[in-house]
């Protein structure tokens, strides 16, 4: 579990923080899969909004506070906690009831996790080239350089190699001015082909692990959202698809993830103009 050490952290003032504070953005999958979790535990909690767009998250302020520059961040009692799978973890072990980890399913809820975790990078690729356009995503080296600047750099005491991976993927989508062909191939068919699993497993049961609604359920819910806002075809996998809208008629599911407003529009412009130019998600994926 990623628990920060207090030297890792440069805004002190939240090691003395009490009770449940959680720094998120209303966009973000991860931020929106532990708002949901938060939900479902009856948790009561205070909100710290970072709009991202307006790089709230690249503040000395935040990154003193956790240093990837990432949302969300959880702060229980003074103790600060990273990594959305890692904080949904600590609060049902916290707050037992109702629990959405079930100890005699938890080998199989964490490889459902992990099995997410693995594919944040394609899920957001595809997110920075077929829900947001390039333009408004991309970051300058300058942006990129004060990423790196700004915080301790270090998590646990050590070396943060994830700040460099974060820097990474900045600059290879910098470098091409948009995330590349090959980028977005590799990440459906990744995709595809973990959904294919799913499908087989949603054919013999209610839920991804067993009869009922797990973490496990909510961390997939959130990556179908995004995928299918970006355009991937959730029909290839019809009891993914059947499980997926039984979820999303669930106002705690679908009303934490919004898409309409200017969001909505944007994205919906974007799709217009790549099915002109039949650029779609399948599009790119699918080409020879």
């Amino acid at each position: 579990m990623v628990q920060l050490l207090a030297e890792d952290i440069q805004t002190k003032e939240v090691l003395d923080w009490q009770g449940v504070h959680l720094f998120h953005f209303v966009g973000s999958t991860c931020s929106q899969k532990t708002r949901i979790f938060l939900g479902l535990k009856g948790i009561d909690w205070q909100s710290h909004h970072m709009n991202l767009v307006k790089k709230a998250h690249q503040t000395e302020y935040y990154m003193g506070i956790n240093p990837r520059g990432l949302v969300p961040t959880l702060v229980h009692d003074g103790k600060v906690i990273i990594e959305s799978n890692d904080i949904l973890t600590y609060l049902d072990e916290t707050f037992p009831e109702p629990s959405l980890i079930p100890s005699d399913r938890a080998n199989e809820i964490a490889a459902r996790l992990k099995a997410e975790d693995d594919l944040h990078l394609a899920i957001r690729a595809i997110t920075m080239r077929f829900v947001f356009p390039g333009f408004l995503a991309k970051r300058s080296e300058k942006e990129i350089a004060n990423y790196e600047a700004l915080g301790t750099g270090t998590v646990q005491g050590a070396t943060d190699e994830h700040k460099a991976e974060e820097s990474a993927f900045w600059r290879r989508m910098l470098q091409h001015g948009y995330i590349p062909d090959e980028d977005i191939k590799d990440a459906f068919a990744k995709f595809q082909a973990q959904l294919q699993v799913f499908d087989e497993l949603l054919a013999n049961q209610d839920y991804l692990v067993g009869s009922t609604v797990t973490v496990a359920d909510i961390a997939w819910y959130i990556y179908l959202r995004r995928l299918t806002l970006g355009g991937y075809p959730l029909a290839r996998h019809p009891h993914v698809n059947a499980w997926f809208s039984k979820l999303d008629a669930r106002p705690e599911f679908h009303n934490e993830v919004p898409t309409g407003g200017l969001p909505g529009l944007i994205t919906s412009g974007l799709h217009a103009v790549q099915a002109l130019k039949r650029s779609r998600l399948v599009d790119v994926a699918e080409a020879s």
